[in-house]
């Protein structure tokens, strides 16, 4: 079986010029190109050039007049044209919201009264924030603004680009606020959340003969990061990604043990252990007895 490609995730030290607060064009840095995910929050600003995005497990349209907001450990990507302009702001946590104590990854449950600015983050995925021209016209003076106080850093810098970064993220909160607060009521980030966990969930059960099957693997088919994928795991499940497939692996032996009778090394086979010997040490260990016995004892039960 292929393994999926490798999905880049970028610290602020690695895509930003210093780690509080990024702002630039195309012209500073090139565009990444295929699928990633940072540890940081970022907002893109398209000036020019219709293309779309893929954010999480949406696609949406990105024409010209259009802001994404991308939360911590989303993967995305914008496939810019080359013809086109844009603006990336790179932002911390800390510095967005430095009086929220919260793990990135648990971002989409804090209340919306406790953090507004999250809104247009955790609802991209639902939400296209395109602008009219006026409020755009506005949205750029901020842009232009922040771009000075970014290059002429001196005391007092920081807290204007906060001011200015917070003024753009209020302004689309009240352009878009109905959007919002329904997203927000009907508690669509939850929906989200179960949209994943049923591609997880989907891709080992396609995968469950696999013994090769990895945690990366399983979180690139649900459009998760492996850190993200384990925290969601731990969250909705309380197991480990290695003790789900442990789990759904013996359910499926004990139904082909009691409904079939085909021999241990198929059963083995099917069920994702790479010898029978592994497969009955397991068997065992959750069961306590060896999957034989087991099959023995239930048909004499019937």
């Amino acid at each position: 079986m292929a393994t999926a490609p490798r999905v880049q995730t970028y610290g602020m030290q690695q895509r930003s010029d210093r780690m509080d607060f990024y702002i630039r064009d195309k012209a500073a840095r090139p565009a990444l190109t295929s699928p990633h995910r940072h540890e940081y929050f970022q907002i893109q600003v398209n000036l020019g050039g219709d293309t779309v995005q893929h954010i999480g497990g949406a696609v949406r349209p990105f024409p010209r007049n259009t802001l994404a907001f991308i939360l911590p450990h989303r993967l995305h990507v914008i496939p810019h044209p080359e013809d086109g302009n844009f603006v990336l702001i790179n932002f911390s946590q800390a510095f967005l919201l430095p009086n929220l104590h919260c793990d990135p990854m648990d971002l989409e449950d804090v209340a919306l009264s406790d953090a507004p600015e999250l809104a247009p983050f955790r609802f991209q995925e639902h939400v296209d924030f395109t602008l009219d021209d006026a409020s755009f016209a506005e949205v750029a003076a901020l842009l232009s603004q922040m771009r000075v106080a970014d290059r002429t850093r001196q005391l007092g810098s920081a807290s204007m680009l906060r001011g200015y970064l917070l003024q753009l993220i209020g302004k689309v909160c009240n352009l878009f606020e109905p959007q919002l607060r329904a997203l927000a009521a009907s508690k669509a980030e939850r929906q989200g959340r179960r949209d994943a966990m049923g591609r997880v969930m989907g891709y080992i059960r396609e995968h469950i003969a696999d013994p090769g099957m990895t945690l990366t693997d399983a979180a690139a088919a649900a459009f998760l990061s492996p850190n993200y994928l384990t925290h969601l795991l731990r969250k909705e499940t309380g197991s480990s990604f290695s003790e789900l497939v442990l789990e759904r692996r013996m359910r499926l032996a004990r139904t082909h043990l009691v409904n079939g009778s085909k021999p241990l090394s198929h059963v083995a086979e099917i069920c994702g252990f790479a010898d029978e010997a592994y497969f009955s040490r397991r068997f065992r260990k959750a069961h306590g007895m060896p999957p034989g016995q087991f099959r023995r004892e239930q048909r004499e039960a019937l």
